[in-house]
Order: structure tokens, then sequence, then C-alpha cells
């Protein structure tokens, strides 16, 4: 019998603030129980460093990731897809179970104003893996 560990793909515009942070909870608290990718449908330069600011003082280390583009390959290979204001440019096929989460965008905010999301995103991440009832065992609650 073989266990199917769930794959979760973010998306954002520029796969540089929500999406990467969103991937970061992610990675963090389920461990290897969930493949976790993160894409954009138009990627920025480099994650905002105020993004990996915010996340590395709740002890996730974002800073070594990059904005990487939106494929229909990344939404095939998916069973959750999560937008985050990309609108129109993630692509849909039936059998995904798709989740738009309206986030404020931190681009070009300091990191002050991005811990709120950071923290936001953190607690939808958290609703997530109930939703996807994994049994995750004793796990940090950064």
């Amino acid at each position: 019998m073989s266990t199917h560990r769930p794959s979760v793909l973010f998306v954002c515009v520029h796969n540089a603030g929500r999406s990467q942070m969103a991937a970061g909870w992610l990675r963090h608290l389920a461990g290897n129980a969930v493949e976790v990718r993160s894409a954009g449908s138009l990627p920025g330069d480099r994650v905002n460093p105020a993004a990996v600011e915010a996340m590395a003082e709740v002890g996730i280390d974002i800073s070594g990731q990059h904005p990487k583009v939106l494929t229909t390959d990344a939404v095939e290979a998916s069973d959750v897809v999560i937008t985050m204001g990309c609108g129109d440019a993630c692509p849909v096929f039936p059998g995904k179970r798709y989740l738009d989460w309206a986030l404020e965008d931190p681009a070009g905010k300091g990191v002050a104003a991005v811990r709120p999301i950071r923290d936001e995103i953190g607690s939808r991440i958290r609703g997530l893996l109930a939703d996807l009832a994994l049994d995750l065992g004793p796990r940090s609650k950064a």
C-alpha cells in the first residue's frame, strides 16, 4: 500500500513575498509530510528582504529561495493550489483543490508591516494542515 504525500503549490504574482513565506511556513511545520512548491505569474528578481527578515524572526530561513515562474507542470503536479493575488494567470485543472487567500502584498513594505502578513499566513498554514488531516506528531509551535 502506497501512501500519498500531498503536494501544495503557493502562487502569487512575483513569488517574492506571500508565496515564499507560505512555502517556508509549510516546510517548517510539516517537514517532509507535504511536498511544497511556490511560483509566480511574473516572478521577481529576488525574495523580498523584509519577508526574509520577518520569517527569520520566527526561526524560518527563506533566504536561499528564489522566485520561480509558474508552469502548467507545477499546477498539474499539485493536489492543492493556493493563489494569493495572481488573478486569471493561474491555470485551472479539474480534480485540483483551489484556495484563494486574500493577503496584503508585502512588496515595498518594511519588516514591521510584513510581520502581520507573516503571522496571518502562519495561521492559515496551520489551518491548511488541519484540513489536510496530517498526523505530524509533536512539532515546533514557532
